[in-house]
Order: C-alpha cells, then sequence, then structure tokens
C-alpha cells in the first residue's frame, strides 16, 4: 500500500512567535512594576481631580473624578484584555489598522465638533472620541508590520526609510490640519521611534534632523517674514510666548505664567487647601494641560517627586520590555510606547515649567481625558503582552532544552 506524503512543515520566521502551545498567559506572568506604575499613575490622577476641580461644575463637585475613575476601571480591563492576547497577530493587520487611522482622522473633518478653532473628537454616545489619541498606539502596531514587510523586499536603504517616514508622517499631516499641533508631533515621535529601534542608519537620521532644522527655521521665522504663514496666530505665540513669558504675562504668557506661579507656590509639602491658583480658577485647564501645574501647588515638590518617580517607574519598564521582546516586531512597540511617554512627560512637564511652549500634549494617565486615559492603558497593555510572550517563549526554550537531558536519563 503506497504511503501518503506528510507535509512537511512551514518553516518558521524569524520574528514569528516560538511560544510552545500548552504555555498560556495568565496574571503571574504579568510586569508588576508596570501594572505598579499604571495604576498608581491613574490612582494619583483621581485623586488629584477630585482635590483640586470640586468647584470646577456646580452642583456636582467630583464630576471630573468619577469620569476619570471610570476611564481607569475600563483601562485596566482593557490592559488585562490585550495583556492576554499574541502581540504579533497584528502584524498580520497592518493594512487594516492604517486605513482605519487615516479613514477616523478624515471623519473628524466631516463629523468633529469644533472647539476652540480645532476638530478633534467626535461625539458618541456615551463617550467623546478622540481618533488621533488612538491613532498613536495603531500607528505603532502598523508601521512595524511594515517596516517587517519592507525588510524582506529588494530596495535601496533610503528607498526604505522614505516610504516607511511618509507612511508614518501621513497621519501626522492630517492631525496637524485639524489643527492639532501636539498630537501631531507625537506621531512624528512615535514614526521616528519604530525606525530608530528597527535599524535605520544614523546618517538617516542627521539628515531627517537637518530637514526639520530648516522646517522649524521656516515655519517661525522665514515664513512669517515673507507673508506665508504655515501656523496660525494662537500657535505660533504658544511656540514662541515661553522663551519669554514676562514679555506678555495677561495673552499668549499667561498660562505659562500661571503654571509659573502654581508650581511656585506649592513649596516643599504643598499649599493643600490653600492653594488658590488652582481652587479660584487662575491656573487654566488644571485639570488637562496644567496637571503638573496643580500637583506642584497642591501637594508640593513631595508630590511633584513622587508624580515623576511614577513616570520614571513606567518608562524604565517599557525600554526594558524593549530589549526583552522575543522578536523584533515586538521591540519596536515597545521603542514606540516608550518614546511616546517619554516625549508626552517631558513636553508636558517642562511647557508647566516654562522650559518647553504650550502644545497642548497632556499628561498621560494623569491628564482628564477619556480618549487618553484608555489608549494609554491599550498601549501599556500591548506592552505587557510583549512582557508575557518573552516570559513564555524563555520558559517553554528552557523547557525544550531540559527534555534531551531527562531522557537520557
Amino acid at each position: 500500500m503506497p504511503t501518503v506524503a506528510q507535509p512537511r512543515p512551514r518553516p518558521r520566521s524569524f520574528d514569528e512567535p516560538r511560544v510552545a502551545p500548552e504555555a498560556r498567559p495568565r496574571l503571574a506572568h504579568l510586569d508588576p512594576l508596570l501594572m505598579i506604575a499604571a495604576i498608581g499613575l491613574i490612582g494619583y490622577s483621581v485623586f488629584t481631580l477630585a482635590m483640586t476641580t470640586q468647584g470646577d461644575v456646580p452642583g456636582d463637585p467630583y464630576y471630573y473624578a468619577v469620569r476619570q475613575a471610570i476611564y481607569g476601571v475600563v483601562g485596566i480591563a482593557l490592559m488585562l484584555g490585550l495583556a492576554r492576547i499574541d502581540y504579533s497577530r497584528f502584524r498580520e493587520l497592518r493594512v487594516g489598522l492604517y486605513t482605519f487611522i487615516i479613514a477616523s482622522i478624515a471623519l473628524v473633518f466631516v463629523l468633529g465638533n469644533a472647539t476652540r478653532g480645532s476638530r478633534r473628537w467626535i461625539e458618541l454616545p456615551f463617550f467623546t472620541f478622540q481618533p488621533s489619541e488612538l491613532a498613536k498606539l495603531l500607528l505603532m502596531l502598523a508601521l512595524a508590520g511594515f517596516v517587517i514587510d519592507r525588510v524582506r523586499r529588494s530596495t535601496t536603504d533610503w528607498q526604505r526609510t522614505a516610504r516607511l517616514l511618509l507612511i508614518g508622517l501621513i497621519p501626522a499631516a492630517l492631525v496637524l490640519l485639524q489643527p492639532d499641533l501636539g498630537t501631531a508631533l507625537v506621531l512624528g515621535v512615535i514614526a521616528l521611534a519604530v525606525l530608530f529601534v528597527s535599524g535605520v542608519r544614523w546618517t538617516h537620521f542627521a539628515f531627517l534632523g537637518a530637514l526639520a532644522a530648516g522646517a522649524i527655521a521656516f515655519v517661525l521665522v522665514l515664513g512669517p517674514a515673507v507673508g506665508v504663514d504655515v501656523l496660525h496666530g494662537y500657535q505660533q505665540e504658544r511656540l514662541t510666548s515661553f522663551l519669554n513669558p514676562s514679555d506678555d504675562p495677561g495673552d499668549s504668557s499667561y498660562q505659562t505664567n500661571q503654571a509659573l506661579i502654581a508650581v511656585g507656590a506649592g513649596g516643599k509639602t504643598g499649599r493643600g487647601e490653600e492653594a488658590t491658583q488652582t481652587r479660584n480658577d487662575f491656573l487654566p485647564e488644571h485639570h488637562t494641560d496644567f496637571m503638573f501645574a496643580a500637583v506642584g501647588e497642591r501637594f508640593g515638590f513631595v508630590g511633584a517627586a513622587l508624580l515623576l518617580s511614577l513616570y520614571a517607574l513606567l518608562i524604565w519598564r517599557a525600554l526594558r520590555i524593549t530589549t526583552l521582546s522575543k522578536n523584533l516586531y515586538g521591540s519596536m512597540i515597545a521603542g514606540g510606547i516608550a518614546a511616546m511617554l517619554m516625549f508626552q512627560v517631558f513636553v508636558n512637564v517642562g511647557m508647566n515649567l516654562a522650559i518647553m511652549p504650550v502644545t497642548g500634549i497632556t499628561l498621560p494617565l494623569m491628564s482628564f481625558g477619556g480618549s487618553s486615559a484608555l489608549v494609554t492603558f491599550m498601549a501599556i497593555g500591548i506592552l505587557q503582552s510583549i512582557y508575557v510572550q518573552a516570559q513564555l517563549t524563555s520558559k517553554s526554550g528552557a523547557g525544550r532544552l531540559r527534555r534531551p537531558a531527562a531522557n537520557a536519563l
């Protein structure tokens, strides 16, 4: 009787998971320090909002705190759910994810509500959705997949870098048109971080840096001099007023000056119930953009140091997971998340201390906002997935190494 040839197993690619079939992610496999940092930040946010926004909404003193707590609970659930999914599956969805990014951002121009001269949000029955926030996470997942796809094709390094950079900057350009300069900058940083982790040559980054310096000079100096205004007037004022905040304390520098007063008034341990800058609404947007100044006034240097310590722990674990990933795809995603967190924290704290321009970039998991909180928790869930898969891969590999020795006995 003729034998039937068995199909040969498909060779496994260099970036495909090697987790044993019997291995399953559990809560015990999660990174505990990353979990502590994330839950600590959202808890700190809810507590601070409860203390500093009691008079912001008449008749509902805990309006912001309750909603932020709800966002936190939903976000933690999303984080745990994503941690149980093998992140490598998202690589196969790169085209669909990227298409959704472009479509959702474009939809804002049609259905979005205009607030303070910009269209960023789509009103849903129980939630205000900001597509550009979700685009941060989806861009990492999609662009990292495109990087691996391009590596396998026979193109020159310059062509590959240019095409990948174009893929990453198209969403940023659309967000800039809303206009939302802060989120556009974050998307640009994410794209550069993914390319950096992928191994793009330093000469390419040097060339891009020269182009960026030329673009900044044109936008802020040369363009206005010849009558070409790339940015809106208020955007240009925000980008330059922090250099001399005392020149126009009542207009373009008002936010920066009030933030400095609040931080300075906090002293070592804070003013507590005497935090008049926040309580009397002298400090604008103290529940979103200037949350750090509110923390500094209310809880002082000690409270601000605790907040920055939680961010240091969060970013350290993200960078650590970048090195632990079982494949290049995971390293690029983790690197993009780490860059996103570092950039947002640095710019937001910097604009509260008058060393960075006011760009509307929020403080992750601290600033009030559903889209921002949920997307940040989802990003941390992906980090947990990368960590879990690395742990399972390591354990299954060790098991395979031990089996021959056991059989030999």
